[in-house]
């Protein structure tokens, strides 16, 4: 066998070590993989003939260890099929991950299913893929990758691979980082969505940002301000939530980055059940904090607070006793959507947010004056959307779109 030949066969069989980690659980997290030459199955002893083929890290922003563990397998899935592998020997410190992908545990975690199912994907494109368990020790360079990604992220950066990493050249782009995802790779380069903004794409495709509204809440159909009070959503709230993931599939999401809060959470569950897109929560897209107006209704306020009230309605400088003004939402979510279009260049990103931001959001996009969140609507599960080109100029092609709503 020539040197050619040998290393030839080498790649055709290579071995994923995959990790992830979460510091806080849920908390900062972040996934490393690393991809060798042959049948690997301690990288400490068996260095001479594991040649190191690719390395995968990122941040994915307040995530589970769980969460964190899948996503550094997709990556060195990921990995492995760029390099035209078609025997993957995949080997995880992750009980949970390993059972689930070996079909002995069941796989019952909402946040779980749509990572596993991308992970099942991947591995339908090879002829063959094994699961090993392995102890912490032997799993000490993909731990360290994921390391170094949220140490990075923690000073503002984002993790690069070294110089040798063969599988893919175009890898080597922003796809981490503050809350990057390894499934954020698949959208680069792909076809921009079906939506109006499709037809401004020029050489670069856009970044297509998709805001949504959650579904509609007890308080809110009592017509009561929620701010940052952790409601469910009605049972009309979740029909809704699974109508607007219907009409999200065919847009074909990167990632939905979602608020926090409960409502938020479970709209961005039905979305991501429904595409396959993993969900990851970010702060930055809480709703506005109402202070003294937390949990009161329109009439309640105005009779408490008039002239606070009324100010409240045409200055967004004006801020509820206690709570937080437009101009500050804004200047809030300024960085998510910078963060975004830097991150997921290309892609599209559904972000799963409230009204208000959703509103400040826009304004950001266009550009506009702060006063002009008082002329947008936002309905509960509505779609509103835009593309950001590469030159930073925006089109907007969706605006508080609701019909997807059945009733």
């Amino acid at each position: 066998m020539t040197a050619g030949s040998r290393d030839s066969a080498q790649t055709k069989q290579v071995t994923v070590f995959a990790d992830g980690g979460s510091r806080g659980n849920p908390g900062p997290a972040g996934y490393g993989a690393v991809v060798f030459a042959g049948n690997v199955t301690d990288p400490a002893t068996d260095a001479a003939r594991g040649t190191v083929l690719a390395e995968r890290a990122a941040a994915i922003g307040r995530a589970t260890n769980n969460v964190a563990e899948y996503s550094g397998l997709i990556a060195g899935l990921e990995a492995a099929a760029e390099l035209d592998a078609r025997l993957v020997a995949v080997r995880m410190d992750s009980k949970l991950v390993v059972e689930q992908m070996s079909g002995r545990w069941q796989i019952k975690h909402p946040d779980m299913k749509p990572l596993a199912r991308r992970a099942a994907e991947l591995i339908r494109g090879f002829d063959g893929v094994t699961f090993e368990w392995v102890p912490r020790a032997r799993n000490r360079h993909a731990d360290r990758l994921a390391n170094e990604a949220m140490d990075a992220a923690a000073e503002g950066l984002t993790w690069q691979p070294p110089a040798r990493d063969t599988a893919s050249d175009e890898d080597t782009e922003d796809d981490g980082g503050l809350f990057g995802t390894a499934v954020a790779r698949e959208a680069v380069g792909a076809p921009t969505p079906q939506d109006p903004a499709a037809a401004a794409a020029g050489p670069e495709a856009a970044t297509q940002v998709v805001v949504v509204r959650h579904g509609e809440t007890v308080l809110g159909a009592q017509g009561r301000f929620a701010g940052r009070t952790d409601v469910e959503l009605t049972d009309r709230g979740r029909r809704q939530a699974d109508e607007l993931a219907a009409r999200l599939d065919r847009l074909r999401p990167t990632v939905v980055l979602t608020s926090p809060l409960q409502r938020c959470r479970d709209t961005a569950a039905a979305i991501a059940t429904r595409t396959g897109a993993p969900v990851v929560e970010h702060d930055g897209l809480l709703d506005g904090t109402l202070g003294d107006w937390t949990g009161c209704t329109p009439t309640e306020i105005g009779r408490g607070w008039a002239k606070e009230f009324s100010r409240w309605r045409r200055d967004p400088a004006a801020a509820p006793p206690g709570g937080e003004s437009f101009v500050q939402i804004r200047q809030r979510v300024r960085p998510v959507l910078d963060e975004v279009v830097r991150r997921y260049r290309g892609g599209t990103v559904v972000l799963v947010t409230h009204a208000a931001v959703t509103k400040m959001l826009l304004v950001q996009a266009l550009d506009a004056p702060d006063a002009m969140a008082y002329r947008f609507r936002v309905d509960t599960a509505s779609v509103s959307g835009f593309g950001v080109e590469a030159d930073g100029s925006t089109l907007v092609w969706a605006l508080n779109e609701t019909g997807h709503l059945l009733g």
